[in-house]
């Protein structure tokens, strides 16, 4: 049992203590100054897709122009100028139909922990908007100070628009396009709504450092065993290495990718991302099963080198553990970021990804982080039994 705890908390333990100074800074000067810390106002023009000529547009208006009655018209939120966008790390994310909590909760993971300013990227169907605006705006002001978010519209290149709409699950491809949108942004990372990050957002952005000449975005691979993974097994089409890549975390260097010609199958020359996902999409549709994900399992395939492969500690899944403990990385290192498909944050299958959801949905930023959050987590944890998830690398008690 103790090594279960070890096993799956270390990650989450240490990530919280060293950053438990900075965060109990602004824990405490938030409860000693009261406020919200609300900021500067400006209003972002949803443009609609309709009056779109490049998906990379949008057209902005000042204040005197903004119309808070028209469903068009978004806020982009700016903490009083103390978030810097040249110093800041630059997280996306796409929520669509019952996502709402699930992406906050994974914003909550990434404000909480991270050391350096955010600047939050949030694509979301319409109806969600107000939502959002509404809960990050009641976050506490310290906490509300370190980053800044702007939400965008599902967007997909107009001619091709119904076709992407409904590749996998809904708004899930908007992910393949967030190079062409966000022209001005050099780096992000981009994660799926059912992440958490139980180390700083910091950790997975150093790894640009890392990149060499070539690479310009980082993975995790599907899965560690060729022998049981799906893409080894089942796939229809080209995929990268051994086992596939899961794109549910990705770190990407956007300035590259618009500026890389990649190789293909389609032609002898290299195509721009732009050119490339159509033709792509077109040639293997009928062989897809997940959608972008099998996109970009294609194109890294031709062009590993563009690649950086990263240990599965970095997306953690009930893969990993299900039959059996498959993840070496994290029994040595500690969960870094825990990805909970299978809707696994949502049912009994596997309490252990549970008990860690529903610890840091339930924490309020104005508690003690100790005493409201690691310590009922370490509760819940301890009662999780009978699954590989909760004793990864050991045999079931």
């Amino acid at each position: 049992m103790r090594r279960y705890i070890r096993a799956f908390l270390a990650c989450m333990l240490f990530a919280v203590f060293s950053a438990l100074y900075v965060y109990s800074k602004l824990f405490y000067s938030d409860l000693s100054v009261g406020g919200r810390g609300l900021g500067e106002k400006t209003f972002l023009h949803r443009a609609a897709a309709s009056k779109r000529s490049d998906i990379g547009q949008e057209t902005r208006r000042g204040p005197d122009e903004t119309d808070p009655g028209d469903q068009h018209w978004y806020i982009l939120r700016k903490a009083e100028g103390r978030v810097r966008t040249a110093a800041a790390m630059h997280l996306a994310v796409v929520a669509c139909g019952q996502r709402l909590q699930e992406t906050l909760t994974m914003l909550k993971s990434a404000v909480m922990l991270s050391i350096k300013p955010l600047c939050l990227h949030i694509f979301a169907e319409d109806q969600l908007h107000a939502s959002f605006i509404e809960a990050l705006e009641s976050w506490p002001g310290s906490f509300r100070s370190r980053f800044n978010y702007t939400l965008y519209p599902i967007t997909f290149p107009r001619e091709n628009a119904g076709e992407w709409k409904k590749l996998f699950k809904p708004c899930a491809s908007q992910r393949l396009f967030l190079p062409l949108i966000l022209k001005e942004v050099d780096s992000l990372v981009y994660v799926d709504s059912d992440i958490l990050f139980l180390q700083p957002v910091d950790a997975l952005w150093s790894l640009l450092a890392h990149f060499n000449a070539t690479q310009l975005a980082a993975m995790a691979p599907e899965h560690e065993e060729p022998r049981i993974a799906w893409y080894s097994r089942f796939a229809r089409h080209p995929y990268y290495g051994r086992t596939g890549i899961n794109s549910g975390v990705m770190l990407m260097n956007m300035t590259r990718i618009r500026a890389t010609y990649f190789k293909n199958d389609m032609t002898s020359v290299g195509l721009r991302w732009e050119e490339l996902l159509m033709p792509l999409l077109q040639k293997y549709k009928l062989n897809m099963t997940w959608g972008d994900q099998d996109l970009l399992n294609i194109i890294f395939h031709h062009n590993p080198e563009c690649l950086l492969e990263v240990p599965c500690h970095w997306n953690y899944r009930p893969d990993h553990c299900i039959y059996g403990s498959n993840c070496g990385s994290a029994e040595e290192e500690g969960i870094f970021i825990l990805h909970g498909n299978r809707g696994v944050y949502h049912d009994l299958k596997q309490p252990a990804f549970r008990a860690v959801y529903d610890a840091i949905r339930q924490y309020s930023f104005r508690e003690d982080p100790v005493s409201s959050l690691l310590v009922p987590l370490e509760e819940e944890l301890l009662k999780t039994t009978r699954s590989y998830c909760a004793y990864p690398g050991q045999t079931l008690p």
